[in-house]
């Protein structure tokens, strides 16, 4: 587990015992645009095969904001799920989150981590995010039905659903 705490007394941790998940499932379906609607097995899923990084109130230990890392402990991370309770926005808990999951990766030997944004550019170049170089990378977006029966036909193609 990786514990860390500001001057001010916010408490970083990666203990998912502390996850408020019923929160962290509120933030993310109801205010966070790439979750809206996600349900609350899917988040407790997601958080179960990731590391989640939770920043709790000095005063009563509330969790007060969340990150999401997907990684192999070892070359790769993705951050993901990166929300600060609006109550609490305006104190650089953000930028700190976001430093404080680049250093515990960067102590477990990942050297590339990967984010998306659509608008906090801001935050994450503080702790050194820069633009990816797009003709490097490429993503597949999109759900496809498994070929679950053996009279699937080789020439058929697989169903896709956008």
């Amino acid at each position: 587990m990786f514990t860390v705490t500001r001057d001010d007394g916010y408490l970083l941790s990666t203990d998912p015992a502390r996850l408020d998940l019923d929160r962290v499932h509120h933030w993310l379906s109801t205010d966070a645009y790439w979750a809206i609607g996600r349900d609350r097995e899917t988040v407790a899923r997601a958080f179960a095969g990731s590391i989640g990084f939770g920043v709790y109130r000095p005063s009563d230990g509330r969790q007060i904001a969340v990150a999401r890392v997907v990684t192999d402990r070892a070359t790769f991370a993705w951050l993901c799920d990166v929300y600060v309770d609006p109550a609490e926005r305006g104190r650089g808990l953000g930028t700190w989150l976001a430093g404080a999951v680049r250093d515990h990766l960067a102590d477990l030997g990942v050297r590339r981590i990967l984010l998306a944004t659509n608008d906090a550019h801001g935050v994450y170049a503080k702790v050194g995010f820069t633009p990816v170089q797009a003709e490097r990378w490429m993503e597949l977006d999109v759900r496809v039905k498994p070929v679950t029966s053996k009279e699937q036909e080789a020439d058929r193609p697989l169903t896709v659903e956008a």
